[in-house]
């Protein structure tokens, strides 16, 4: 019998492990090993959130209404990885830009996917998602720590060929036996298709009121997940240490989602909400104010709040209040607008501010996180959430 714990616990380290290295280390990538400007690259970055946008709000909805779970995650990861093979002769602008639109296109919708199969396995078999989770966040951390060593020995060149190994590793694993409950096809209720999910879910003012904020929380990490890389370059440190740096935010991030079931087991995923958009504005000023890896240091601290909580309340929110059939459609517009259209919006404007200023880049940032604040302040009692 598939133990279904350790199956989406392994699934979560192997995606993330890939995340790991695509999202804090492609930009930079893409201006050191071929020779982009920081603007070229935010806009070939920001492009591939557009499109990450479309296919995880479009797509993977669509496919789960067709396919299970299990089918979707192994195509997707199996053409992720033939996208990616593309990178290795590529050397222009516009190349680049075309294959990042299609890896993109693929790609994200792995992250809906095991959010899905999470949701699934909480209801139907009542999986500990943070425990499960945390092993995401032992993946990303590993991801960085490996690439930080493999640079620090070959170069920016090596990236590539992590995030090539990390793929096959994740495709590899989905080809294995899944629960029986991700290896048949989603059912609607009371025959209602993909269409009247939508409209249910973005007819609900709860809904409406959380999505928007795990928008603007998520959406804020922009600048960091996509300069903090070349920023911590641009203060002096080494690419060996690099990795280690960006290591303290997801640090806490996993000793969060260890804890999270029991810390926040009886908390509103209003009070959550709040926890993380103070949390995330004051990570953005402390950049800004003090511009030394010390202080930035410091600010990872908030990641756990500014990320962890933002995401775990997000999560609560769908696996309490949603039906099994809506939750597909809820994944895939969090990871539409949240984690690809917001984002790509701010890496954009961002890459702009950071030419500028680099600060500038992560104090914009609290355009997203200050208003998030207001509005659980002025929600939280009408709604109920």
């Amino acid at each position: 019998m598939i133990n279904s714990q350790k199956w989406l616990s392994t699934n979560f380290f192997a995606f993330f492990f890939t995340w790991g290295v695509f999202l804090p280390f492609w930009t930079g990538w893409l201006i050191t090993e071929k020779g982009l400007s920081v603007s070229h690259a935010s806009l070939i970055m920001g492009a591939g959130m557009l499109a990450r946008a479309v296919s995880t709000f479009v797509l993977f909805p669509a496919a789960t209404k067709i396919f299970s779970l299990r089918v979707v995650m192994m195509w997707t990861a199996f053409l992720s990885l033939l996208v990616m093979t593309l990178y290795i002769p590529a050397n222009t602008f516009v190349p680049l830009l075309l294959i990042t639109i299609a890896f993109n296109f693929v790609y994200p919708n792995l992250l809906p996917a095991m959010e899905s199969s999470a949701s699934v396995l909480i209801q139907n078999e009542r999986v500990h998602y943070g425990k499960s989770r945390s092993f995401g966040s032992i993946g990303y951390t590993v991801g960085l720590l490996l690439v930080g060593a493999v640079v620090a020995i070959w170069s920016e060149q090596a990236i590539l060929w992590v995030m090539l190994a990390g793929l096959v590793f994740m495709w590899i694993s989905h080809t294995r036996p899944a629960p029986v409950s991700l290896t048949v096809k989603h059912k609607t209720i009371d025959g209602e298709d993909k269409k009247s999910n939508f409209k249910r879910l973005l007819s609900s003012k709860p809904f409406v009121t959380v999505l928007i904020l795990a928008i603007l929380l998520q959406g804020a990490h922009a600048s960091y997940y996509n300069f903090g890389y070349i920023y911590l370059q641009d203060l002096g440190v080494n690419s060996l240490y690099i990795g280690f740096v960006l290591n303290v935010a997801v640090l806490l991030e996993i000793l969060f989602f260890t804890r999270a079931d029991k810390l926040f087991a009886n908390t509103k995923v209003s009070t959550m909400f709040l926890i993380a958009g103070i949390g995330s504005t004051i990570r953005w000023v402390l950049i800004f104010l003090f511009p030394n890896v010390w202080v930035f240091n410091i600010s990872q601290l908030f990641h756990a709040a500014s990320f962890g909580v933002a995401h775990y309340a997000f999560i609560q929110y769908i696996s309490r209040r949603l039906s099994p059939s809506e939750i597909p459609a809820a994944q895939g517009m969090y990871a539409a607008f949240a984690f690809s259209l917001s984002t790509a919006v701010l890496t954009l404007a961002g890459g702009y501010l950071y030419e500028v200023d680099p600060g500038a880049a992560f104090l914009g940032m609290t355009l997203c996180s200050i208003p998030s604040i207001v509005i659980v302040l002025l929600t939280r009692k009408k709604f109920s959430y």
